[in-house]
């Protein structure tokens, strides 16, 4: 039988799938049923930066930094006593899990501050937890504000975090840097143990009846893949972390895709929120038969096989490709499209 068998942050994954922060893990019945339907390991939801600075003037200040729309948000950011629970509840929640789940529990940070982190980390350390994801969330609004002084900002918090904590540390972050793989790097030298690719930064849309500005959670799709498998692909083998893909799986064959970009593990919510937790049991069958029809003996074997450094086309990751796309569109005389 195939090994599905996989290492991330340190930890031994029986499979790559894992559900990623979302409602699905806000209470112990929901994380016992994940791991019945064969979840590997579970994200917590994410305690938010809001949520422990309470109602000090930083509250306010990150509001106006986008913060209304966080990945695991169904609505603008909501009162502090009605939103999912406090911060020592949600400790209380990872002791729990630790105690009647034997799967790793990972848990959650989102903000962008060091501030209460440093605190709260250490917290959900000693709470059990055996890795922590930072889904530093961050829309730089001020036309003042340089990119190297919001890179810094991530650096920062990631060295800070990293000295206060001895459980690997995962960084979730969006590909808006002007050089990602540099960032990567550096993110990688500032403490971080993995990195989770991409952050999914929703987009408030309009009401043009009421003409007000209004929150839009749009779940994922499997073309948002694309991305992050580039990426994965282009840093497997030289920034020195472990990865998984966020964004953008569904199905078996993205996770296939994923594992042989070079990804550690593959993380959903999307397809569980649609679908339904039994999903996890499907897919993870689904990619031992694959690996099996084509003579895998584990999924190691396929990890990082159509990365840059191991595809015979290398440059299909770069600026040929994108010449390569465009002269591959055809048209008749007329204009009408034929493939």
């Amino acid at each position: 039988m195939v090994d599905l068998s996989t290492n991330y942050l340190g930890l031994k994954l029986k499979h790559p799938v894992v559900p990623s922060a979302s409602p699905l893990s806000d209470s112990l019945d929901k994380l016992k049923r994940m791991e019945d339907a064969g979840a590997a390991a579970i994200v917590m939801y994410s305690l938010f930066e809001e949520q422990i600075v309470g109602e000090s003037h930083l509250l306010d200040h990150y509001l106006s930094y986008g913060a209304e729309s966080f990945a695991e948000a169904l609505d603008y950011f909501p009162e502090m006593d009605s939103y999912n629970v406090g911060p020592h509840a949600y400790l209380d929640l990872i002791r729990h899990a630790k105690g009647s789940l034997s799967i790793p529990i990972i848990g959650s940070l989102n903000g962008v501050s060091t501030g209460g982190w440093i605190e709260y980390a250490r917290m959900i350390q000693e709470a059990g937890a055996d890795a922590l994801e930072l889904n530093i969330y961050y829309i730089p609004t001020d036309p003042a504000m340089p990119g190297s002084e919001v890179e810094q900002m991530y650096l920062d918090v990631v060295h800070d975090v990293k000295a206060n904590i001895s459980i690997p540390l995962a960084i979730k972050v969006g590909p808006y840097f002007s050089s990602f793989a540099n960032m990567a790097m550096r993110l990688s030298k500032a403490g971080a143990d993995g990195l989770v690719v991409f952050n999914r930064f929703y987009q408030p849309d309009f009401d043009l009846e009421r003409l007000e500005v209004v929150p839009n959670l749009a779940l994922s799709s499997a073309w948002e893949l694309r991305l992050p498998l580039r990426w994965i692909s282009i840093l497997h083998g030289k920034v020195p972390v472990d990865f998984a893909i966020t964004s953008g799986i569904h199905t078996y064959e993205d996770v296939l895709k994923a594992v042989m970009a070079g990804a550690n593990a593959t993380m959903m919510a999307s397809e569980l929120l649609r679908n339904g937790v039994q999903r996890i049991g499907l897919i993870v069958q689904e990619v031992a038969r694959w690996l099996e029809e084509h003579e895998y003996d584990s999924i190691q074997q396929a990890c990082g096989s159509m990365s840059q450094r191991n595809v015979a086309e290398p440059a299909a990751f770069e600026r040929a490709n994108y010449m390569k796309v465009l002269q591959s569109w055809k048209y008749d005389p007329t204009g009408v499209l034929l493939r």
